[in-house]
């Protein structure tokens, strides 16, 4: 299944642009999601759809720890955050809640708004359908796609 690329062209994109301070008053992703990026892009949640990749540089998530940039993120439909490095921890944010984070370097660069994709997680390939492109990013390990496919770190726990 396809989905729209919103693409961010830079690095350090911290969690109060994901979702600003101001908003943390609440914890539901319904509620977060109508926030989600509008400090970064105040046209993102008007433009994004279920299963949308975001696509950013360096160490995107960096700042607070705060989960509520995850949550933003999924409750606004996005399906995983490709970047070039991420915060670690806005990675385990993202691993803990059962959230794709996935590293691929440069992909930003190569990548434009809008553009179809789509992702196959078992073999670490990302595909531009726009451009008829394929990137290979780094795997995740086996732990982490088995907490992704628990839905988070406490599903998978309790299931143990």
């Amino acid at each position: 299944m396809c989905a729209k690329a919103h693409v961010y062209r830079r690095d350090h994109i911290n969690t109060d642009e994901i979702i600003p301070a101001r908003y943390l008053n609440d914890d539901t992703e319904a509620a977060l999601a109508k926030h989600a990026m509008e400090d970064l892009d105040v046209n993102f949640i008007k433009t994004v759809a279920q299963g949308d990749f975001v696509i950013a540089g360096e160490d995107f998530g960096c700042g607070s720890s705060r989960e509520h940039a995850v949550w933003a993120l999924r409750g606004a439909g996005v399906k995983v955050v490709v970047a070039d490095s991420f915060a670690r921890i806005f990675y385990r944010n993202c691993l803990n809640n059962g959230f794709l984070a996935i590293e691929c370097k440069g992909l930003s660069q190569k990548v434009d708004s809008g553009d179809e994709m789509e992702i196959d997680v078992t073999n670490s390939v990302l595909t531009n359908k726009t451009k008829g492109k394929e990137y290979r990013f780094i795997p995740l390990p086996q732990f982490a796609l088995d907490i992704i496919e628990a839905g988070g770190l406490l599903d998978y726990v309790g299931k143990k």
